[in-house]
């Protein structure tokens, strides 16, 4: 017999906690941890075998909305930008955790919204924005780190540091807002969303290099989790050292990723057949 559909669920009991099975069920569909282009590779690998519990958990909590998760979600990935702040391995340990924890979040806001069938434009949205947002101030807060706020290697900050910070941060939301924007770009001609096929590039050349590119994935040290990683291996190696230099080496390779990324990224999705 054939699992019913999201249509065809029973109301939703918000007295009664799912097992394990109900929830998987609804929450992760057929074919979702599969969905590469969807699902991030730490969320196949361990967060989301978390997130089911806490989901679990919080599926009958009913103080608690999906929104307000993804809000807590952004806080997170806000606060994991300032932590870099704090000086020497604390700062990064602390940065790296509140980063975990910002991936569960966000996991887990998606999963209670569809097993109480909460889904909203709003909740998309908010999403999006707090990928956004937790990102930039990752960047920006390891530039800050970078700059030596606090003077342990000299008596002045080192503001170039936090320049280049900014930048790869400015980087990293140009990214994400240019896959975005072609779908309001076609949103706007009246045309539906992009299918996945049509992101190859028509030209074999720029097609060729994509792959190559897709390969070496250098492109998701700029992603959130990614990033917090990077950074926490150079805090562990100044650690070692006993200053800033891989900090400073991890914003000069972050930024020059960015900026390269903001414009392969810009090339490829003008090569294809996304706007179109």
């Amino acid at each position: 017999m054939s699992k019913p559909s999201t249509a065809e669920r029973p109301p939703v009991d918000l007295t009664r906690r799912p097992s394990i099975e109900e929830l998987r069920a609804v929450i992760h569909p057929e074919g979702m941890l599969q969905r590469r282009s969807a699902e991030h590779w730490a969320g196949r690998l361990y967060m989301r075998r978390i997130s089911l519990r806490i989901t679990r958990v919080l599926s009958t909590a009913t103080a608690i909305t999906p929104n307000g998760l993804t809000y807590l979600m952004m806080l997170t990935g806000i606060l994991a930008g300032l932590a870099l702040i704090v000086p020497g391995l604390t700062g990064a340990v602390l940065g790296a955790v509140l980063i975990q924890v910002y991936l569960l979040l966000d996991c887990v806001d998606g999963e209670v919204a569809r097993w109480r069938r909460q889904t909203s434009l709003t909740g998309v949205y908010l999403d999006r924005v707090g990928h956004y947002m937790s990102e930039a101030a990752l960047l920006t807060g390891l530039g800050l780190r970078a700059a030596d706020l606090f003077h342990r290697e000299g008596a002045h900050a080192a503001w170039q540091w936090a320049f280049l910070g900014t930048l790869a941060a400015l980087g990293a939301i140009l990214i994400k807002s240019e896959t975005d924007l072609v779908d309001v770009a076609r949103a706007r001609s009246g045309l539906t969303a992009v299918e996945d096929s049509a992101s190859v590039p028509r030209s074999t050349a720029v097609a060729k290099a994509r792959r190559a590119a897709s390969l070496l994935k250098f492109h998701r040290l700029v992603g959130a989790v990614e990033a917090s990683l990077f950074i926490l291996a150079a805090g562990i190696a100044d650690a070692v050292r006993g200053d800033l230099f891989f900090t400073r080496l991890a914003v000069v390779v972050l930024a020059a990723i960015a900026v390269l990324q903001t414009v392969l990224h810009l090339l490829s999705i003008v090569l294809s057949s996304r706007l179109r």
